[in-house]
């Protein structure tokens, strides 16, 4: 039995049109009909009889199909897991993760975690904040990176690490804080958790404040180097360009800074999760004694 007159039974199946079947499949209508008539054939049954310029599955044909879809599947994860292992992989990871904690302190940790095991692919997803709980929730993804605690009743998450927030301007001005706030544009809405009670504490002693909406941190950060405003960002995220003189930190005088959290949330703890949550907390203990 070939694996294409498997594929092509269920793509025709679905359309239970030959003509559709072929356009999904780029094949010619004849090869679909000559793959399904070896098919039958080789199982010696009939599984589609005609309906006018349609066809409809027989009795058997809708028995078969999910056999069919079995098979098929099977076939697909075989190879897939045949692939992994020509590339010396025995084990697959996937992470769905923010974009901040993607930029920032994870790059570093990945590349220590991958070398200490080499036989564990790492798939990484970057999504935003608010739509990791669904992804992990969901099954696409093993373990979730987020700035923001999911929603979700049916995962476990807890708090993997809290940083310190600091004022950023411009690096070619000294500025107080209140230099800050009143000269330049406050950029908000980079981060999913700390800006409401943030700009309500701002506005105390700010009333007048000018704000602008960002909500990618990578773009906060040009646009600060740019001079078109400050902004409040966790210190891993501003640390690199700080350090390289692109960015200048602003000392706190009346703001009471936040902190901001990075959970970790995961649905089922294979081998493969309690290995990576392990290696974090290590990591994270280590740069932060």
């Amino acid at each position: 039995m070939d694996i294409k007159w498997i594929k092509t039974f269920i793509i025709a199946a679905k359309h239970e049109n030959f003509r559709k079947a072929s356009e999904e499949l780029f094949l010619t209508q004849p090869a679909v009909t000559k793959h399904v008539k070896r098919l039958e054939a080789h199982l010696q049954i009939t599984l589609f009889k005609k309906a006018g310029k349609m066809v409809k599955l027989t009795a058997a044909g809708h028995k078969f199909l999910s056999y069919a879809k079995e098979l098929l599947a099977s076939y697909e994860t075989g190879l897939a897991n045949f692939e992994l292992w020509k590339q010396g992989y025995s084990r697959k990871l996937v992470l769905a993760v923010a974009p901040q904690i993607a930029s920032s302190f994870l790059p570093n940790l990945l590349r220590k975690f991958m070398k200490l095991n080499p036989d564990i692919e790492i798939l990484i997803n970057v999504r935003n904040s608010f739509e990791i709980g669904e992804e992990i929730s969901s099954g696409n993804a093993d373990i979730g990176l987020t700035r923001l605690e999911p929603l979700q009743k049916n995962l476990h998450t807890e708090v993997l690490h809290k940083e310190d927030v600091t004022l950023v301007g411009p690096a070619n001005r000294q500025l107080s804080e209140e230099d800050a706030l009143n000269q330049y544009r406050l950029i908000t809405n980079n981060h999913p958790e700390y800006w409401e009670d943030l700009l309500m504490d701002i506005k105390i002693y700010f009333p007048l404040i000018q704000t602008m909406e960002v909500n990618q941190m990578e773009v906060t950060k040009k646009f600060i180097e740019n001079g078109l405003g400050v902004s409040y960002l966790p210190k891993s995220i501003a640390g690199d360009e700080v350090r390289q003189g692109k960015l200048r930190e602003i000392t706190a005088e009346k703001i009471i800074t936040p902190l901001s959290y990075t959970y970790i949330t995961t649905k089922i703890e294979t081998a493969e999760v309690s290995e990576f949550i392990y290696f974090l907390r290590r990591a994270l203990s280590e740069i932060n004694s």
